[in-house]
């Protein structure tokens, strides 16, 4: 019990330092206190490294389960590095298609082989399997707890908030305080889960996830038997038809590793599920195939997008199982054995492509971007036909196409490609720096109105993340909804020349979130906001509201200070 109860200790600390470290991260990314890229790459590696700890802490020691994460976490810190090259700003990579899942499958893939490395057996498929399943059993038991822990602390919130102590539901959703429970949750979640393994094992859920194998053979078999009577034209009219396909073929082939299960002996048999398992094997190709066409038709088509990539290579990978299950099923006796090989070989796969996803070698963004300049240069896309939206919306390698294409307007006779142009937005950092201080202009009422100049002022010399988080304050709206942002400027410190702002925005959690401002000399200078007593307490939505509605009085501060040397020294409540 007493080694119990410091396993259980142990693991909920490191979930909640995961917490505390992600939210303080998460920060660092907002605001310009480290370069973007140094940010991105610190919080990319404590998110995997402390995902992948508390994942391995259970098969492993805790020791050995943290060098392990932390190889992971700097494999992939090093690839996010490389992708976030193509883009003008950190936060919308992981917008661009593929690029979180690529992400999630190099952190996730090498933790089963991890854990079978232990044993020395890391290619042995029975301890890959009971490894892979058994992880995300026990992180989805994990996380179903710290859901139910919210529950409890929100509802118990609300209970404390009837009986007038409103100050707990502040408190659970300040700062780093949701991090924490969290990371709490999950930590002391696992760590309970490890030590009755046995109790939620993967076999009850592989053995009811079995059931679904006839259903989804016999409609992928009529699938195949019908499509000629609908027409292919019919079927391919879109990417959602690839798409469907896809996710049949993944999900026909999930089935199919489960029906083989970790060994022969522990393999799906019986009349029906013995017939059904190689069946459904031998036509898995054909989802795969047919997703592989319905999608070259489009690039055909329109050309090549960051979409339509994203959509090939899990296409590949898709036709890769389908054609390694059937090749198995057709070799006669051992075709179980060759899954599970196979299963080994295509695992390798998906991290290569995942890798290569984020690096240059397959930068979908220069790929798209250059071939769709490319489709318009010879005649294959027509002026109507260019989507210089989206084109702008691929990040370095857009605004290059962007820029080619502008290039190209200026020349005589392209006066329908320049105004084509007219409308497509600049997507480099000036002009969208310009447009979000615009944007904050429009949403940010000032107090009083004619101090809008000193707004302006502050809003030139922020940086962009500090900019998009004044906007985004502003775009929590308050009940009657105007924007939830005010500025009040005034004279808040008087033995300092000039004026100074105080800034009010919400938080989506419904917080308060002051930043008081100055400028000496023309500099942007940040101030501390303290609040004395309770003057910040109550509804934030209100106190925004009662700014916005009459301007309040700026008066004294109730307290004394005690000069010493060229300083001085106050007390405050």
């Amino acid at each position: 019990m007493e080694r119990n109860n410091l396993q259980r200790l142990t693991m909920a600390s490191i979930g909640g330092l995961a917490g505390v470290s992600l939210h303080m991260l998460s920060g660092l990314l907002a605001h310009p206190l480290l370069p973007e890229w140094l940010a991105l790459a610190a919080t990319g590696f404590a998110a995997v490294f402390f995902g992948g700890w508390l994942g391995l802490a259970g098969p492993l020691p805790l020791a050995r389960a943290a060098l392990g994460a932390a190889g992971v976490a700097v494999m992939v810190a090093c690839f996010v590095l490389l992708a976030s090259l193509r883009v003008y700003r950190i936060e919308s990579l992981f917008m661009m298609r593929g690029v979180a899942l690529s992400t999630l499958a190099l952190a996730t893939v090498p933790l089963p082989f991890l854990v079978a490395r232990a044993g020395g057996r890391w290619l042995d498929y029975p301890v890959l399997f009971t490894a892979a399943w058994g992880l995300a059993v026990r992180a989805a038991a994990a996380v179903l707890f710290a859901l139910v822990v919210w529950a409890f602390v929100l509802l118990s919130s609300e209970v404390l908030a009837l009986a007038g102590i409103a100050a707990a539901e502040r408190v659970v959703s300040s700062g780093p305080v949701p991090w924490a429970i969290s990371g709490l949750a999950v930590g002391l979640g696992l760590a309970v889960v490890s030590e009755h393994v046995e109790l939620i094992a993967p076999d009850l859920i592989l053995r009811l996830l079995r059931l679904l194998l006839p259903p989804a053979l016999l409609v992928i078999a009529l699938f195949t038997l019908l499509l000629p009577l609908r027409g292919m034209e019919t079927v391919f009219s879109g990417m959602s038809a690839a798409g469907t396909l896809i996710a049949m073929a993944a999900l026909g082939a999930t089935l199919v590793s489960i029906a083989v299960d970790r060994s022969d002996a522990e393999a799906a048999q019986g009349p029906v599920m013995g017939r059904a398992t190689p069946a459904l094997a031998l036509i898995l190709p054909v989802p795969g195939v047919l997703a592989a066409w319905a999608l070259w038709l489009r690039v055909d088509q329109y050309g090549w997008t960051p979409d339509r990539l994203a959509g090939a290579l899990a296409a590949v990978l898709a036709l890769g199982y389908g054609l390694v299950y059937a090749a198995a099923v057709l070799r006669g006796r051992g075709w179980r054995m060759r899954i599970r090989r196979g299963n080994i070989g295509m695992a390798f796969m998906a991290l290569t492509l995942a890798g290569l996803w984020l690096t240059p070698v397959l930068d979908a963004t220069r790929i798209s971007a250059r071939d769709q300049l490319r489709r318009f240069q010879d005649g294959r896309t027509a002026v109507a036909d260019l989507d210089v939206t989206s084109i702008g919306r691929w990040g370095r390698e857009g605004a290059a196409a962007l820029a080619a294409l502008r290039r190209i307007a200026g020349q005589p006779g392209q006066e329908a490609l320049a105004a084509r142009l007219a409308g497509a937005a600049d997507p480099g950092p000036a002009q969208e720096a310009a447009d979000l201080a615009a944007e904050i202009a429009r949403l940010t009422a000032v107090r009083p109105p004619e101090a809008a100049g000193f707004r302006d002022a502050i809003v030139a010399r922020l940086s962009g993340p500090e900019r998009r988080i004044w906007r985004d304050g502003c775009l929590v709206r308050l009940p009657d909804g105007r924007p939830g942002c005010v500025m009040l400027v005034a004279d808040f410190l008087p033995e300092q020349p000039g004026d100074e702002a105080l800034l009010l925005t919400l938080t989506r959690r419904g917080g308060l979130d002051p930043r008081g401002y100055a400028l000496p000399d023309g500099r942007l200078e940040t101030l501390a906001v303290r609040g004395l007593g309770a003057d910040l307490a109550g509804d934030p939505a209100a106190l925004v509201a009662a700014v916005l509605d009459q301007v309040p009085e700026v008066t004294p501060a109730p307290l004394n200070r005690l000069r010493l040397g060229g300083g001085s020294v106050v007390l405050l409540p």
